[in-house]
């Protein structure tokens, strides 16, 4: 049976086809930087599809998307189905010669990205965390994964970044964290002004597209 297209953005290469990848964002919800993430995907060769979890709602102010995260976290089984369901539809567009999909997480998303990869291991092979945690039962998982963290992070302690990678080396997956000398959250989001720190952000993407590149091929 064919996936509809849930609610969310598609960004497509120019020749129709290529790699899975899916996008999930912030606690902001899917605002003009996850679009703009997408776009780029879609023009190094690469089919992004990020959902909109939020369903229309969109927030710069750190308060409201507290208070939008928590509205999320508190119905968490429905978030799940939402993010299988556009896993599934991305699988049904992506190149079937490839090896499966990646999924980048955003902070909030980077948790989902992770509990994702824990509980449908049969679709992703690739997971790429943008300065987000979370523990999960990784001895399933079939992902390699990337992580891009702040050096100086409120949000996100170091301890938890530790762990994760204890746990995902614990569970025999490849794993390769960075982590970028005067940064804190958000440095790879240009419209938080006082967080962005280009330098950094470009050689995160750099790391992010090779990784992508090499992840439809390798058999790891």
């Amino acid at each position: 049976m064919t996936v509809s297209q849930p609610q969310g953005f598609l960004a497509v290469p120019t020749t129709g086809n290529g790699p899975g990848v899916l996008v999930l964002h912030a606690w902001w919800g899917l605002n003009d930087t996850i679009k703009m993430y997408c776009t780029q995907l879609a023009g190094a060769g690469f089919v992004a599809f990020a959902p909109d979890l939020y369903h229309g709602k969109v927030t710069d102010n750190i308060a409201e998307a507290e208070a939008l995260a928590q509205a999320l976290d508190a119905n968490h089984r429905q978030v799940r189905a939402e993010i299988v369901q556009a896993t599934r539809f991305l699988s049904e567009h992506a190149d079937k010669a490839t090896r499966g999909l990646a999924v980048i997480g955003f902070s909030l998303g980077a948790y989902y990205a992770l509990d994702l990869s824990a509980t449908c291991p049969e679709y992703i092979r690739s997971v790429v965390l943008f300065y987000g945690t979370g523990l999960a039962d990784f001895s399933n998982s079939k992902a390699a994964y990337l992580g891009h963290f702040a050096a100086n992070d409120p949000f996100e302690p170091q301890a938890n970044i530790y762990s994760l990678e204890d746990a995902l080396k614990q569970a025999g997956r490849p794993v390769t964290f960075y982590h970028y000398s005067g940064t804190g959250h958000w440095f790879c989001e240009p419209d938080r002004d006082q967080a962005y720190n280009p330098a950094a952000a470009r050689l995160a993407w750099e790391r992010t597209l090779h990784f992508l590149e090499r992840g439809t091929t390798d058999d790891s």
